[in-house]
């Protein structure tokens, strides 16, 4: 739809063009074989373009699907355009009418309606209407030029430069707070003049399409966020500001900023740093704040960071690094928090785990499993990092031991650190306390640094994420894998040998759960299937898998927060893999392990669907 209106658009206008250069310039273009060529050519694509405005017309009128506004914006946007197409065929249809053409078939619209024209009007009453609608076409069509800086069509231009300007570092890695710097007076974003010019651009460029809401597993299961909205409101606030220091300026010239009346320049004025530290701040100004009143609190809780609105939007607009931002000037500035984040904070702290369990419990059940620390195995050619999941939690243990059993078929020589290992502080991090993330990734870069560790195995996403994309910002950079990859490397050097099989040889049905962390964020989709596969298993895909996977609801620190609103999303998500008849859901994240083993309970499925990580499949193979 969106392809026939464009195309269709720019068809016409290099038509319009043509003629335009050979009527003022001379030049005779429009003669022979291309004249003809472009009459037909510029006939279909019209033609196409009138098919798409008409399908945006029923698609958001009559279908009227829920993530479309059907503002006042689109209704002129499309009248206009429909309008501008019917009168450019009416003009060449009345000319048609008057003075017939001998090549009248290749402008075939044109064509056809002549006759029908000539039919209802007389001649004279066909030259003044071909004279009033030429000049009506020409002035919508600059009408809708005009309008263009003012309407959503602005995405047109503005769509393909955030696209240019887009990051293309690893997704969704916060920026480090530089706590030693004393200059710094607030952490974290709470005003638009405290984000880059960059994150304000990406509101600017947001078409309104919706397909970030359609794909949000917060407001899927009925939570108050809304990430276009949030894009939106951030939008419709910058423009408040932006005209209330342009007014202030106007009556205060004395404070102009030098330069311009951009939002930036006003923004830096307003901070100090061009000098002119007279201007109001935004309170004064009678403006609303950001947060809590433009953002509420809870559009900033309810975000699971799964990056599902990110890897949907078709020009790039980054959610999660404005709602991150938020959650640090909450948490750092306001000490602003769900009470659950509290208890997952203090226990990071104190015991360097969410658990809280002491931390020099962390190495006792690998430990039983007569697993060597990197301190006993200094030749280890990996070190496995368990996490906390691994280390602390009764089901994940299970998990640990499945690797531990599987690296010992393969004969890797491992090591763990034992209780030298710290939370990664992904959870932290994300849930706004960068300053116990920061602590927790020194600690944990000055131990890996000490044993001069090259290689990490990690079972968590997360801490395989953080570990890899973010611990390089704090001088920790090591080649960090995830299990899954690893085994799948194992298995294809022959390292690994279990009981392979056909793909479907085993009859068990299976399914498997894309982790946000690792899907999303890394983009390991294929390593987990292809696993399976090589042992005779064949995973039937739920209708959301891959980039499109739905979150567990354990992302962004969410696994330490209940929900308090709306449908659990674990539960939607079980109940999307239950639906599929399978005896078996795959896993590759503790953090989904557990909510849909929690959602396999919940709906008393326990008896016929088990949750197990993909290595539990594998240990069922060994041989």
């Amino acid at each position: 739809m969106h392809a026939m209106i464009f195309w269709g658009f720019a068809l016409l206008f290099f038509a319009t063009l043509i003629v335009a250069i050979q009527a003022d310039f001379g030049l005779q273009i429009f003669r022979g074989p291309l004249y003809l060529f472009i009459k037909v050519t510029a006939n279909l694509f019209g033609l196409l373009a009138l098919l798409g405005i008409l399908m945006a017309l029923w698609r958001r009128y009559v279908i009227r699907p829920r993530r479309l506004d059907n503002t006042r914006d689109d209704a002129i946007i499309l009248a206009l355009i429909l309008v501008i197409l019917v009168t450019g065929f009416i003009v060449q249809g009345l000319r048609m009418a008057i003075e017939p053409d001998p090549w009248a078939t290749y402008a075939f619209m044109g064509y056809i309606m002549a006759p029908w024209l000539a039919s209802f009007f007389s001649e004279a009453t066909l030259l003044s209407l071909h004279k009033i609608i030429w000049w009506i076409h020409p002035i919508l069509a600059f009408t809708l030029i005009a309008y263009f800086p003012y309407s959503k069509l602005s995405h047109i231009l503005l769509a393909p430069a955030n696209q240019a300007l887009r990051h293309h570092g690893p997704p969704g890695v916060p920026e480090p707070i530089d706590f030693e710097d004393e200059s710094i007076e607030t952490y974290g974003k709470s005003k638009l003049r405290e984000f880059s010019w960059k994150t304000l651009f990406n509101t600017d460029a947001c078409v309104k399409c919706g397909r970030c809401q359609d794909h949000c597993p917060a407001y899927l299961s009925g939570k108050h966020l809304n990430p276009k909205q949030v894009i939106q409101d951030m939008r419709v606030h910058m423009e408040e500001v932006g005209k209330a220091y342009e007014n202030y300026r106007k009556k205060h010239p004395a404070t102009a900023v030098e330069g311009g009346a951009g939002l930036q320049e006003t923004a830096a004025a307003v901070q100090g740093s061009t000098g002119q530290e007279n201007l109001p701040s935004e309170e004064e100004l009678g403006l609303p704040e950001l947060i809590g009143q433009v953002i509420s609190e809870n559009d900033i809780w309810d975000c699971t960071t799964c990056r599902s609105c990110e890897e949907q939007c078709p020009i790039f607009v980054e959610h999660v690094d404005k709602t991150v931002a938020m959650r640090r000037n909450l948490v750092l500035m306001e000490s602003c928090f769900p009470p659950e984040a509290q208890l997952a904070f203090r226990n990071m702290e104190n015991n360097g785990n969410p658990w809280g369990i002491g931390w020099s419990a962390r190495a006792d059940y690998l430990q039983s499993l007569d697993v060597p620390t990197l301190a006993e195995n200094p030749e280890a050619e990996i070190l496995y990092y368990p996490g906390c999941s691994g280390a602390f939690d009764g089901r994940n243990q299970k998990v640990s031991a499945a690797i531990v059993k599987l690296l010992r078929k393969a004969q890797v020589n491992f090591a763990i650190l034992g209780n030298e290992e710290k939370c990664c502080g992904d959870s932290a991090r994300r849930l706004g306390n960068e300053y116990l993330f920061y602590f927790l990734a020194q600690e944990n870069i000055e131990v890996l640094n000490g044993y001069g560790v090259k290689k990490i195995l990690t079972q968590c996403p997360h801490c395989f994420n953080c570990l890899k994309h973010e611990y390089p910002q704090f001088g920790g950079d090591f080649e960090v894998v995830h299990h899954t990859e690893y085994l799948n490397d194992l298995l294809s050097s022959g390292r690994l040998q279990l009981n392979q099989g056909i793909e479907g040889a085993d009859e068990r049905r299976i399914t498997y759960h894309d982790s946000c962390y690792l899907g999303r964020y890394n983009s390991i989709y294929q390593a987990p299937r292809q696993l399976l596969q090589k042992v005779g298993l064949k995973p039937l895909e739920m209708t959301r898998a891959k980039e499109k996977s739905f979150c567990c609801g354990a992302g962004g620190g969410r696994m330490w927060i209940e929900e308090h609103e709306g449908e659990r999303i674990n539960m939607m998500r079980t109940d999307e893999a239950i639906a599929l008849g399978v005896d078996r859901v795959g896993t590759a994240c503790p953090f989904c392990l557990t909510m849909i083993s929690d959602g396999v309970a919940a709906r008393e499925a326990g008896e016929r669907v088990k949750a197990l990580d993909i290595a539990e499949i594998l240990v069922e193979k060994m041989s």
